[in-house]
């Protein structure tokens, strides 16, 4: 059996990560497609571009860049015209850093190597998007003026969530934006903010950040059947640390 399996924020929950991949019974045959940031909240983010990393070697993997997979690329290059480090530290970074204290420079150059290399987006044959944001050009992706919106945007899921179901899809008021896929499946904004802890459809947006960095679980889900996975609610794995809570 040969799916495709899609996977939400994990914000250094390794724990979670082993979790959803033991009860989803994931395969070498199985594609994964990780909708990014990988890190910030828990204490095992290094671990868990580790385990990323061994992972490609054995299954068909797709990495998507997350904003906090860009700001810990930036604080390991020294570049930091884009953190605010007190911020960044509010919102999972501090965790990060004190985890890579113990990591070796030549660790942290094949860390920085992989975060170079995850994807913005990624469109299948089926013109599903995955992406871990959004983005805000009318017609779509490849016409995107400002590429950081693919990792930073949330107007898209408040479009969706906000929207009239009453309006037909092909009425001049529906959102030009989802119409142009025929799935699009993003993190970066938890279902918690909305209190709930599965992953969320509104029009042709699947949810799958399931506040895996706060108090819910990290979620694996097969997107040709919607079946889904998840792990026990971070706070309980690592119950000595306060994740971004």
């Amino acid at each position: 059996m040969h799916r495709r399996l899609v996977i939400g924020d994990i914000h250094g929950g390794l724990k979670a990560l082993h979790q959803i991949l033991e009860r989803a019974k994931v395969t070498k045959d199985d594609t994964l497609i990780f909708l990014g940031d990988y890190v910030d909240g828990w204490s095992e983010s290094p671990q868990v571009i580790d385990f990323l990393m061994e992972l490609n070697k054995t299954n068909n993997c797709i990495f998507i860049r997350g904003n906090h997979d860009e700001l810990l690329l930036d604080w390991l290059t020294n570049d930091n015209k884009n953190i605010d480090e007190g911020m960044w530290f509010q919102h999972g970074g501090k965790a990060t850093v004190l985890a890579y204290a113990s990591v070796t420079n030549e660790k942290k150059q094949i860390h920085m190597e992989f975060l170079r290399l995850l994807k913005d987006y990624y469109l299948d044959e089926k013109n599903r998007l995955f992406i871990h944001a959004g983005f805000t050009n009318m017609n779509g992706i490849e016409h995107e003026y400002f590429p950081k919106m693919f990792y930073w945007d949330r107007s898209l899921w408040e479009t969706a969530l906000s929207l009239d179901e009453s309006i037909p899809k092909d009425s001049l008021h529906y959102p030009k934006r989802l119409t142009l896929y025929n799935e699009i499946y993003i993190g970066h904004t938890p279902v918690t903010k909305i209190n709930k802890t599965v992953p969320i459809q509104k029009a042709c947006l699947w949810n799958v950040d399931t506040g895996a960095a706060f108090t819910g679980p990290l979620t694996i889900m097969d997107v040709d059947t919607k079946e889904y996975w998840q792990s026990e609610p971070l706070k309980d794995l690592y119950f000595n640390e306060k994740g971004r809570n």
